[in-house]
């Protein structure tokens, strides 16, 4: 994927703009926010809901469970 060479090439790069003095911080905001996403996830999956279902319409061309089970109560409208 990466070489050695292009990976200090990175990192000689972010220390030039973000300074020494950020690294610290930017370091611990991008842990925080590893910790945030991992619990997120965690929680997402003990729901019963996969983080990474797409959410394209059904063949019904609706995303209601209602009318995808057939509960639903159809409205009468003007016609």
């Amino acid at each position: 994927m990466f070489g050695i060479s292009e990976i200090a090439i990175f990192l000689v790069i972010v220390v030039l703009v973000f300074g020494a003095r950020k690294l610290p911080e930017l370091a611990r905001s991008l842990g925080k926010s590893a910790r945030i996403l991992k619990s997120e996830a965690r929680a997402l999956k003990a729901d019963g809901v996969s983080p990474a279902a797409p959410s394209e319409p059904r063949a019904g061309g609706t995303d209601d469970p209602q009318v995808i089970r057939g509960t639903a109560t159809e409205k009468p409208g003007p016609h």
